[in-house]
């Protein structure tokens, strides 16, 4: 008998529901659901709770196959968090480009200034670049919080608008003659390139 099987039969000798399920080990329902339907399997952490739970051993609830499956799911979704973390910390740490001296100020002057000191640009082009590092930052700051949910989806979709958002400030930066900018943000999508790449591959 399958994982998927023992937890729906467990479940029903208690006469429980699925969301009474959820609420007694702190999951979501969907969370009992994908595992019931056996579209999924817990962690190792939910295992325990449902061992715990039901007076079973994990061994009685699992298999050696299975608890193979769980592991490397684990190990995954932990390599998916830490690069979604990096990758979130990379989008916040753009707001060094507010305060360090990396955009040149116009052509008529020689000196390096910070974001907010621009002047000798149209002033347009400076707020193109304050909404391009103002929503990259933003969306660095919600994929630290979508992290902490159980939403793979949505991580991976702010994951691919990072990415965007990364090749969209180097090109802007490099169109319009901001070379320092521009290689900084370069570096941070050859990063998240490298990373995203790595996770893809295991």
């Amino acid at each position: 008998m399958e994982f998927s099987e023992k937890l729906q039969e467990l479940r029903k000798s208690r006469s429980m529901t699925q969301e009474e399920l959820a609420e007694a080990l702190f999951v979501s329902r969907t969370a009992i659901s994908k595992w019931e339907s056996g579209r999924g399997y817990p962690s190792i952490d939910s295992l325990k709770e449902i061992s715990r739970y039901f007076s079973v051993t994990i061994d009685d609830l699992i298999c050696s196959d299975e608890m193979i499956t769980v592991a490397e799911n684990e190990k995954k979704e932990f390599a998916d968090k830490y690069v979604s973390l990096i990758c979130n910390a990379l989008d916040i740490l753009l707001a060094i480009l507010v305060f360090i001296p990396a955009f040149g100020n116009g052509n008529a002057s020689s000196e390096t200034v910070p974001l907010l000191g621009l002047s000798g640009i149209n002033p347009w082009v400076k707020i193109v670049f304050v909404v391009i590092i103002g929503v990259t930052i933003l969306n660095g700051i919600c994929g630290v919080i979508i992290t902490n949910f159980d939403k793979p989806v949505w991580n991976r979709h702010r994951l691919i608008t990072g990415v965007v958002l990364s090749i969209l400030t180097v090109v802007v930066f490099i169109t319009t003659r901001q070379p320092y900018a521009g290689i900084v943000c370069f570096a941070f999508l050859v990063i998240k390139g490298f990373l995203i790449t790595k996770v893809k591959q295991q």
